[in-house]
Parts: C-alpha cells; sequence; structure tokens
C-alpha cells in the first residue's frame, strides 16, 4: 500500500525567470528524450499554463490536469514581480513571506495551499505517480510530507525540471529533493 510520487517542476520561463507572480507564457526549449515514464505510471499535472507546456514538451500530454495541484492564487497579485511588489506594497509583502497565514493578495494563504496540497496528497491511492507542478506546490507537498514548521516552506528551493520523490503513505513519506529527470516509474 505504497505511493510512489515524482514531483517535475516546470522549465524555466521569464516569469520564473523574472520572479513574477505568472503561470502563463512559454517554457524554454528543452532536450528530446529527458524523461521517459514507466507503463503504469499516472501522469497529473498542475492546470497551469507552464506545466501543461512542460508536460507537452516532455512528452506528456496526456497528463490529467488536477485542481489541487494549482499553484498558489495570488490575487490582484497575479503578473506583478517581487520587485515591483518590494517597491510598491513593502509591507504587504513582508506580510505574506513570514505569516503563513497572510494573504494580502486577496487570493490563497501559504497555510491553504500547504493544506490543499497536503489534502491530495493523502487521498492518494497506492501505486506509481508522475505531476507536472509549480515549484509552490511542490514546496507545499515536501513540506507536508515531513510535518515541517510552517516557515520550513521558505528554506525549500525547487529549481526549473528538477524532480522531487515522495514514497510512502498518509502519516510517513520519505522524501528525495531535486534529483534530475530520468526514467520514471
Amino acid at each position: 500500500m505504497t505511493v510512489r510520487l515524482s514531483l517535475v517542476a516546470p522549465a524555466m520561463s521569464t516569469a520564473l525567470r523574472e520572479a513574477r507572480f505568472d503561470d502563463s507564457g512559454p517554457v524554454e526549449p528543452l532536450p528530446e528524450g529527458l524523461l521517459t515514464v514507466a507503463a503504469g505510471v499516472r501522469v497529473v499535472g498542475s492546470p497551469s499554463g507552464r506545466c501543461r507546456a512542460t508536460a507537452e514538451a516532455l512528452g506528456l500530454a496526456h497528463a490529467v490536469p488536477v485542481d489541487a495541484l494549482a499553484g498558489c492564487a495570488m490575487g490582484r497579485w497575479r503578473g506583478r514581480s517581487l520587485a515591483e511588489l518590494a517597491a510598491g506594497e513593502p509591507e504587504s509583502l513582508g506580510a505574506w513571506l513570514s505569516d503563513p497565514d497572510a494573504a494580502p493578495h486577496g487570493g490563497e494563504s501559504l497555510r491553504e495551499l500547504r493544506e490543499r496540497v497536503g489534502a491530495w496528497l493523502d487521498a492518494l491511492e497506492s501505486g506509481a505517480y508522475l505531476a507536472v507542478a509549480e515549484p509552490d506546490v511542490i514546496r507545499a507537498a515536501a513540506a507536508h510530507a515531513l510535518d515541517a514548521p510552517a516557515g520550513a516552506f521558505w528554506r525549500l528551493d525547487v529549481r526549473p525540471l528538477s524532480r522531487t520523490e515522495l514514497s510512502g503513505r498518509s502519516g510517513r513519506w520519505n522524501l528525495r529533493l531535486g534529483g534530475p529527470l530520468r526514467a520514471a516509474g
């Protein structure tokens, strides 16, 4: 009764490069054959534009979108960069970066993101999964799996096209962070 989940971060995009709250737009081209998926692996993903584009570029156009894997809802900050917010709303940005319950943008708090992703993770049936997911979703999944304190979210770096692996089941997870892409399954 074990779950094996590989979480793949999206490819680099202009929004990621600019630290902008935007999950659409094209991703940088990927080399062919970067990832192979074994038979029987359930392929899912974030409904975001860059995750769908990454899945397609990896040959995973059949990935099933899962709403629970959507990136944090950023409300009125969507499309804005961290630099813009630091200049125009430093107190609001500071609150969001330091308080997991803060949602000064009118969207979702980081605690709500973690709870949503954690509920999805804990509900997975036994088997192997591959998910192309936003970096904040991968951070939330890792923090949930480790039952880490809320502040740990900001201490987890997720690089583009990195792979984070979870195995186990609700209540007991093992974690491998940031591995390169390779055969999944």
